[in-house]
């Protein structure tokens, strides 16, 4: 260290006595100065000014590396991200620290990075990978893409080997003999003074057919196909197909000579009053299943007044009408659908009804004889249809159809009377309210729309962007609220007089409705709001607080509708795509 030290900082040659008897003289000092001052690492206090302060430092522990360590390998977690240390090659390759698995086989010892093995990475542009691929995918062959070392590397061609001959190797990318139909000749006539020969840029190809026919085995195929399309899918016949009825009870008429229309006396509920049941109830358990239809049902109705008998229509095409009291019998089937029934209703009476289906027509049944009074189509698939229900209009009838229109039919003279074309989708749901002189429709278009009685200008359009498509509308017994059944699994409530405006207070929700038309009813007395769910749910509702009261599995498909029976307190029927109709107390 003194030597360092006396290694002198001076400028000129003539001063270097000078500098040693300086150097002499620092030594001195340094040599007095105490132990203490030698293991701090301060600066050395010069003596005289004239000489520069030296930066050096003494370190009094050095890091020394330990003899014999040299040789050890640091082992590195393989778990680590980062490493703070510059480590070996052999450091960093090190296997794992443990003994070794004497059981794993050559093939696990290999280090992978793939399942089958260790791919290398290796460069190839975008373009010559893609050049490569198409190539293959259309002439067949390709260039080996395999790297071992040899001669050949790069050079030869998988695949199609006799192609890529003819080809001369050429890719996709490349200029290939142009093919017969590459470049065909064209009428030329761009002489523009020829009026009536000018082509321009219009001339056609030379050998072009513009009216393109079949030829005769062509359109044989063609024949054959459509005739086997047409056994397969909807028959091409426009003809209605016969329709039959089958009665299924032995007793048609009682000892009296009345027929299965008139109502039992002899049920301990009188079915001919006019008051609904003073209160009533929650259903709690399944008195009864109609079983009969094959496929899924789509609509049921109550016999207007004394709802004695059950009208069913389903997608097996058939219509049916099943006893309510006593046996509980089926007890006539209609069949004159080639499709399957969407709507049915009655008239005021009951002795007569109408059934619309997939295959275009509305029919208009004699409910006891089962006979087809009449058929109406409009070439469009009737979605809905109702009698209107003043008496002296009951040879009218509106159906609302796929064509977006609202069509009224005379059942006496066969002809339509009025169009009500407004709506911008298929029509789901009509119903009369306002004493009948009015009728409101619902929509695909995700309207509400109220009309004058045969008058085709709606006199009211409700569209708002939160509204959804409401294809189940039902009034209340009171006629003074509309409940609509909302896609986005709401129930909805319009006031159904002047005003129909939406009850904000009133949403019923908690079901699972979106995408099916689910019926909604109300209890007779106006203390329950009932429907069905696409899970086969039914749900029941307290009508003042929209509390959700019930609800229970009442079908393995969807539950379609639901009916509470007008003159029980707590009697219920449901319906599904299960292909069964069930009685709920």
């Amino acid at each position: 260290m003194l030597s360092l030290q006396g290694y002198a900082s001076s400028d000129d040659n003539s001063d270097h006595d000078n500098d040693e008897t300086k150097s002499t003289q620092k030594s001195e000092v340094i040599n007095n100065e105490n132990n203490d001052n030698l293991m701090s690492n301060e600066k050395f206090i010069p003596i005289d000014q004239s000489v520069t302060s030296l930066s050096l430092k003494i370190c009094a522990a050095p890091e020394v590396v330990p003899t014999g360590s040299e040789l050890c390998v640091r082992h590195i977690d393989s778990t680590l991200e980062e490493i703070k240390h510059n480590p070996r090659y052999e450091e960093l390759f090190a296997p794992d620290v443990g003994p070794e698995n004497p059981f794993r086989t050559e093939q696990q010892r290999a280090s992978k990075n793939i399942l089958s093995g260790y791919v290398e990475k290796a460069h190839i542009s975008e373009f010559q990978f893609e050049n490569q691929r198409r190539t293959f995918q259309s002439y067949g062959y390709a260039l080996d893409p395999t790297i071992d070392g040899s001669l050949e590397e790069g050079r030869s061609i998988i695949g199609a080997t006799e192609a890529a001959e003819e080809q001369g190797g050429k890719t996709v990318f490349e200029s290939v003999a142009l093919r017969n139909a590459d470049k065909r000749k064209r009428n030329k006539n761009d002489n523009a003074s020829d009026i009536e020969g000018f082509l321009g840029p219009w001339g056609g190809y030379v050998d072009e057919k513009r009216i393109l026919k079949p030829s005769e085995e062509e359109s044989a195929e063609l024949e054959e196909i459509l005739a086997k399309r047409n056994k397969r899918g909807k028959p091409s016949e426009e003809k209605p197909i016969e329709e039959k009825t089958v009665l299924h009870i032995k007793d048609p008429v009682d000892y009296q000579g009345r027929s299965f229309l008139h109502a039992p006396q002899d049920v301990g509920v009188n079915l001919r009053s006019d008051s609904p049941p003073e209160r009533c109830f929650l259903p709690k358990s399944q008195i009864h299943t109609w079983e009969g239809h094959t496929k899924g049902i789509s609509q049921i109705r109550w016999f207007p007044k004394t709802a004695h008998l059950l009208l069913s229509c389903s997608m097996d095409c058939r219509v049916k009408l099943w006893e309510v009291y006593k046996d509980r019998r089926c007890v006539r089937t209609y069949y004159g659908h080639r499709q399957a029934v969407r709507d049915i209703s009655f008239d005021n009476e009951g002795t007569r009804f109408l059934s619309a289906g997939y295959d275009r027509y509305v029919k208009l049944w004699d409910t006891e004889t089962g006979a087809v009074i009449s058929r109406f189509t409009s070439r469009k698939i009737p979605y809905c249809a109702k009698f209107h229900p003043d008496p002296d209009k009951q040879h009218l009838f509106v159906a609302g159809t796929s064509d977006k229109k609202i069509i009224c039919w005379d059942t006496r003279s066969g002809e339509i009377t009025q169009e009500y074309d407004r709506h911008l989708g298929a029509v789901n749901t009509i119903t009369f309210v306002d004493e009948n002189r009015r009728f409101v429709t619902t929509s695909d278009d995700k309207s509400l729309r109220v009309w004058e009685w045969d008058i085709p200008v709606d006199m009211k359009y409700i569209a708002d962007p939160t509204m959804h498509s409401m294809p189940a509308v039902t009034p209340s017994p009171n006629q003074k609220w509309l409940a609509c059944q909302s896609m986005d699994n709401k129930i909805v409530i319009f006031s159904a007089l002047n005003r129909f405006k939406m009850n904000r207070k009133k949403t019923f929700t908690g079901h699972m409705v979106a995408g099916y038309a689910c019926g909604i009813d109300f209890s007779p007395d106006m203390s329950y709001l009932v429907s069905g769910d696409a899970d086969g749910k039914c749900y029941v509702w307290d009508w003042k607080t929209t509390k959700l009261y019930k609800k229970w599995k009442a079908h393995d498909g969807v539950c379609i509708s639901s009916l509470w029976h007008p003159h029980e307190p707590s009697r219920l029927a449901t319906a599904g795509w299960d292909g069964k109709i069930k009685y709920w107390d």
